[in-house]
């Protein structure tokens, strides 16, 4: 009877003496006598490591540290009362109201991803309404027609293009280029300036000024190419993201035009 009495009450210590160290296996450290859970670290490198950073010592050291500090700054706000003011109950708040946005719309994202058929197909459909040639342009933009005038007889009298764009034209972005307007499609310019463009030969200047929003121009044409394209997997991943914003805009005026409400919003009429 004794020998059961004396192994029972081995036992009994063997289990209190184990219960300590349980709980702080499960614990980060003790802070003003108050546990601070492991699950938080874990939390907070879940929410860290979603950005793509790895999971390192280090990483789990800082994430530690900051985990405790947290603990030991919130257990002083508490005791100053922070959690029953009204200042912190309307910034509580409106926290939870744009986390539980942010969920929705992530929720929405994961559950409508844009495919790799659907980027493909705008892929394609972007090439074919955008292709054809570039031209490589260079101009000379100035207010008044007559100066423009000048300007080309002065070129025309010997005077080179880029010398008299660099002292004359009123483009900030290509005068002090000597007028070069790089690479583009002609439809990325104002249609005056794109249909003079695109009716001269290599090496040609416009004959007259051509008038625009912006002035009048003196306009030659420099070279032209074959409009390229980059590879479609070098651009997928910018396709897709575009495309993911696309559908997630017209998922919140989908909501917007579904709910009933006598509100008006500033767009609508």
């Amino acid at each position: 009877m004794k020998k059961i009495v004396l192994a029972a009450a081995a036992a009994a210590l063997s289990a209190a003496a184990l219960l300590p160290m349980s709980a702080s296996a499960q614990n980060v450290a003790i802070v003003n006598g108050k546990p601070v859970p492991k699950s938080r670290v874990d939390l907070l490198i879940g929410q860290v490591t979603k950005s793509g950073q790895p999971r390192t010592p280090e990483l789990e050291a800082k994430v530690k540290d900051e985990v405790v500090l947290r603990e030991i700054f919130m257990q002083e706000a508490a005791r100053r009362g922070i959690p029953a003011s009204a200042d912190y109950q309307a910034q509580l708040e409106l926290t939870k109201q744009s986390l539980m946005i942010r969920e929705l719309f992530a929720d929405y994202a994961k559950k409508n991803p844009v495919s790799d058929a659907e980027a493909q197909a705008e892929y394609d459909k972007f090439k074919a309404a955008n292709s054809g040639t570039e031209y490589r342009a260079s101009h000379i933009l100035v207010e008044k027609e007559e100066d423009a005038k000048n300007l080309i007889a002065q070129i025309k009298g010997g005077s080179k293009f880029e010398d008299v764009a660099k002292k004359n034209s009123k483009d900030p972005g290509s005068g002090a280029n000597g007028g070069d307007l790089d690479w583009s499609a002609p439809n990325n310019y104002v249609k005056e300036f794109s249909d003079a463009l695109v009716k001269l030969q290599k090496g040609e200047m416009t004959a007259e000024p051509v008038k625009s929003q912006f002035g009048y121009h003196i306009i030659r044409l420099d070279d032209t190419r074959p409009q390229t394209f980059p590879a479609f997997e070098d651009v997928k991943g910018q396709i897709i993201q575009r495309m993911g914003q696309q559908k997630l805009a017209a998922f919140q005026e989908e909501l917007r035009a579904k709910a009933k409400t006598d509100y008006k919003f500033g767009n609508q009429q």
